[in-house]
Parts: C-alpha cells; sequence; structure tokens
C-alpha cells in the first residue's frame, strides 16, 4: 500500500462515531481537520493524547479546525472513554480497519518480542480542501497537540 504523503487527497470516511451519528471527512469541507489515530481506549497514551487535544479544543475551534480522534475501538469503547474523561472531542470508531488501512496507519507493531498489527499513532492535518497539509507519525506525546496547533496556525498565516 502506498503511504499517503503531503499533498495528496485524504481518502474520505464515513465512520459511526460517539454520540450516535456518524462522521465522514466530507463533513469538514471548508475547513481544516486535525485527525488523530490513536490505538486503544483508556490506556495511558492514548488517554493523555485525548486530553491533550481536548485541552486545547477551544484554541482549534478558534483557529478555525475541527479535531477527530479515530481508533478500531467500539462507539460503546468510545462513548465509556470520553464519559470517564470528559473529554470534547469527536471519536470514530474503525472496527473494520478500512479507513486506518487508506490513511497507512494500520501496521506490524512488536512488543515484548510478539508482532502484532495494530494502530501506529499518527496525526494527520488537513486542510479546507482536503489535501494534506501533515502528518507526525510515531507520536509522542507530550506536547504534541501543541505543535499541531502550532502547525495550524502557521498554515492559516
Amino acid at each position: 500500500m502506498a503511504v499517503l504523503g503531503i499533498g495528496a487527497t485524504a481518502p474520505d470516511f464515513n465512520l459511526p462515531r460517539d454520540g450516535g451519528g456518524r462522521v465522514s471527512l466530507s463533513d469538514f469541507r471548508g475547513k481544516p481537520l486535525v485527525l488523530f489515530f490513536y490505538p486503544k481506549d483508556d490506556t495511558t497514551g492514548c488517554t493523555a493524547e485525548s486530553l491533550a487535544f481536548t485541552a486545547l479544543a477551544d484554541e482549534f475551534d478558534a483557529a478555525g479546525a475541527a479535531v477527530v480522534g479515530m481508533s478500531p475501538d467500539s462507539v460503546k469503547c468510545h462513548e465509556r472513554f470520553i464519559k470517564k474523561h470528559s473529554l470534547s472531542v469527536a471519536l470514530a470508531s474503525d472496527e473494520e480497519k478500512t479507513t486506518l488501512q487508506a490513511y497507512g496507519v494500520w501496521k506490524e507493531k512488536s512488543m515484548y518480542g510478539r508482532n502484532f498489527m495494530g494502530v501506529e499513532r499518527t496525526t494527520f492535518l488537513i486542510r479546507a480542501d482536503g489535501t494534506v497539509a501533515m502528518i507526525w507519525q510515531k507520536v509522542k506525546v507530550p506536547g504534541h497537540a501543541e505543535d499541531v496547533l502550532k502547525a495550524l496556525r502557521n498554515l492559516a498565516a
């Protein structure tokens, strides 16, 4: 599979989300979208990342961007995660992993000598026209949401 690059058209998706309903890339045409992929609800790194994006939600909104997180967890799992941590970011559920694969984030990983398939923590900043402006791969959570916000502001400048 080809790796998605800067300037490429971001693959569309239409997935169930927390709170019922669905979310798709086309919902955000005309405004930038921060799309962050994370491995699993309610794990240490994923919780910290989701809390960081939630803490900056007003600033992303003021910059004109939407923020959506995505993992292979179920909508029910997302809803528990949101409630437990008072998250304000939308969470999309890709249990079939089609969007995870389209964005190239469903990869073979290794932990404690065991290989398995999972989500590589990655964030895409998608322009209002649906093209990829920035990609952060193998994200380290501390300071990441702030880096994305800075890139968004530079994109708008």
